[in-house]
């Protein structure tokens, strides 16, 4: 070959491998980046589904329920409308309430509460639906509201609006009547709407701060009109910073930070109020700079809602009322359950699917399954550990990420690696048990087909007057003779997993340790040729059996073993390559075998083979030979046995 036409075919070797590297490396980004990109992105998608997202709600709902009370509330208070003021004030109808309104809120003004929130609708004083009925004029229809109408005058009240949708689709507000109204201090500055916004499963679990964001419209959240009224803040702002949170004048939902199950927050009953020495009640007392709340909670009550707690074997639903004095408290306290920005919950979760990704790929899809389930099970355990902290991490996003990120991986198996897999099956099928086979491909190690130096032990036997027998018998019946000695001796190989690597007319080539690589192949390789031995004495009465008369010789097998470093490879031609060893430990087992004649023995080893094999080796004869294609000799032994149970080593060996 001429110079020329050597370097073109150097620079076509160069680029064929640059190209291959190029691939390896394209393929390896995108199993181990692109495949938790791409799960990643479908989980965020699937997350802004409605199922997913009441999957993500079960599991934040479940955090509350387990932690119970989450932290003791300091800001708000609960006074109930329940079932003995209701028995107390049997006489009056609720629409007639106000008098007994306006003598609970001067007895909580007394005692130095920050402000009073009315839990009520009216939309029509009492004194003004009586002069409907066009009564005598008296005392009473004049001044039947006078201790609510002063209450109120006070300055430290809020009272509700309703926010409803009419008919027409047009949105209106439910407000108090207008000469209540005119005694506000701040007008519709004290005013608040007290609508909640439950989830589609009808859990409230966040709120409107501001639903109107018009200053000129009394568009703030009923607690939120509270709580800025107790901390001292101008609710005609366009933004209020309140315990280190800002909140802007606009329609932006917030989680509501839930202090505990029904209960927690303080509550009295409103009938407490009503008693002449309320003032001294140390129940009354503690009210003493709180927000207090005064709403219904009485068996006949509909303004009761499911909440977070409302889960499992003890869920109770909530009265609106609390459910505001947890909306007061979390806006006081700050403690708002918090959710990480988008870009931070994704790198999260594409870093974790990342890492799983690569045990994925590497290992056996089984194995694989379990680590993902085991993971994607403890997944709840550190968002239920952030929760305590006030934040809400997914956990059915990364679950669900974890799931497309296998079924990726598993589609990758079952398409490009899984062609390459059965590939290499094809390669290695004819040469070890199927056993070995399943352990090459579920071990996740590319054999290095283009060559490698590797630890071995090569075996090579051959037939005893061969020749002789051949000639004895007829074309067809050396083919059967063969056929079955072959199936009889390479079952010991593939026993022991090692590779029936060639047959050679009647030699049989066997290697331990490769494809598959053994710490023990050279005990392997003793335990699988003694076995040969055996098959081989059996074979002799098959022999006579199957032709008898013939004066065939008496059948007998040589086998060498060596043990050293070969280079394993596919080696051949364009059109046919073959997986097999090369080197000087293959040349030396090819002699050894032979050496078996001039030492009268069936089974030889080297003194490699016999000193990787460990304790236990059964040696006879030992001789120092030289090979041919070896510089330096070889020490040699007779194999007779293996020992299991010694814990040492014959004599032969311990001399040596």
């Amino acid at each position: 070959m001429s110079e020329p036409e050597a370097t073109d075919q150097e620079t076509r070797s160069l680029e064929a491998d640059f190209r291959e590297r190029l691939k390896g490396v394209v393929s390896r980004v995108f199993r181990y980046l692109g495949v938790p990109l791409i799960a990643c992105g479908i989980a965020a998608g699937v997350a802004q589904t409605s199922w997913l997202q009441a999957l993500e709600n079960v599991y934040y709902d479940y955090w509350h329920v387990f932690a119970g009370v989450r932290y003791t509330p300091r800001h708000a208070a609960f006074v109930s409308v329940d079932d003995d003021t209701l028995a107390a004030l049997k006489d009056d109808p609720l629409a007639f309430w106000a008098p007994h309104f306006g003598r609970a809120m001067d007895v909580l003004s007394d005692v130095g509460v920050k402000a009073v929130g009315l839990d009520f609708i009216y939309q029509v004083s009492a004194e003004s639906w009586l002069k409907k009925l066009n009564l005598p004029d008296n005392q009473v229809s004049r001044n039947y509201d006078a201790p609510l109408r002063a209450a109120l005058s006070r300055g430290d009240k809020v009272l509700i609006t309703h926010l409803v949708e009419l008919n027409n689709g047009e949105l209106s507000l439910l407000l108090p009547p207008q000469d209540h109204l005119v005694l506000l201090q701040r007008g519709i500055n004290d005013l608040g709407i007290a609508n909640l916004n439950p989830d589609d499963d009808k859990h409230v679990r966040r709120f409107y701060p501001v639903m109107v964001a018009d200053p000129a419209f009394p568009g703030i959240g009923f607690a939120t009109q509270l709580a800025l009224r107790a901390a001292g803040m101008d609710p005609t702002a366009n933004e209020w910073t309140v315990a280190g949170a800002t909140i802007k004048r606009e329609p932006a939902m917030q989680w509501i930070g839930y202090t505990g199950p029904s209960g927690t927050i303080p509550t009295l009953s409103m009938n407490v109020l009503l008693q002449p020495d309320a003032l001294a009640n140390p129940a009354v007392q503690a009210l003493k700079g709180k927000v207090v709340i005064l709403a219904a909670n009485n068996a006949g009550s509909s303004d009761r809602h499911f909440t977070p707690y409302s889960r499992g074997s003890r869920a109770d639903q909530m009265a609106g009322g609390e459910i505001h004095a947890n909306i007061v408290e979390t806006i006081l306290s700050g403690h708002y359950p918090k959710v990480p920005p988008l870009w931070l919950r994704t790198l999260g979760i594409f870093i974790l699917l990342a890492l799983v990704t690569i045990l994925f790929i590497r290992l056996a899809p089984e194995r694989g399954a379990l680590i993902g389930l085991f993971i994607a099970l403890n997944i709840p355990i550190p968002a239920f550990s952030l929760f305590f902290n006030d934040y809400v991490m997914p956990v059915a996003e990364p679950q669900i990420g974890l799931v497309i990120a296998f079924l990726i991986t598993l589609g990758m198996r079952l398409t490009g690696e899984e062609r390459e897999r059965a590939r290499m099956k094809q390669m290695f099928g004819s040469y070890v048990s199927d056993e070995v086979v399943d352990m090459l491909l579920m071990g996740g190690r590319k054999v290095n087909l283009g060559g490698e130096t590797v630890p071995v032990t090569v075996m090579f036997s051959d037939i005893r007057n061969f020749t002789t027998i051949s000639e004895k018998l007829a074309a067809h019946e050396v083919v059967e003779m063969l056929n079955e000695y072959f199936s009889r001796v390479t079952a010991p190989i593939l026993e022991q997993r090692g590779n029936v690597n060639k047959y050679i007319g009647d030699a049989v080539m066997g290697i331990f340790g490769s494809p598959v690589s053994y710490p023990d192949h050279a005990r392997r390789a003793i335990t699988a040729a003694l076995g040969m031995v055996r098959e081989a004495d059996a074979f002799c009465d098959w022999m006579e059996a199957r032709f008898p008369d013939r004066g065939l010789p008496r059948f007998g097998i040589g086998i060498g073993l060596h043990t050293g470093d070969a280079v394993m490879g596919n080696i051949g031609s364009v059109k046919r390559l073959e997986y097999t060893a090369i080197g000087d430990t293959v040349n030396a087992a090819s002699r050894l075998e032979g050496v078996t004649k001039d030492m009268q023995c069936v089974l030889v080893a080297s003194v490699q083979t016999v000193r990787a094999a460990g304790a236990g080796v059964i040696t006879g004869k030992i001789e120092t030979v030289k090979v041919k294609g070896r510089d330096e000799p070889l020490e040699v032994y007779e194999i007779l046995g293996l020992d299991p149970e010694s814990g040492g080593v014959s004599s032969a060996i311990m001399r040596a």
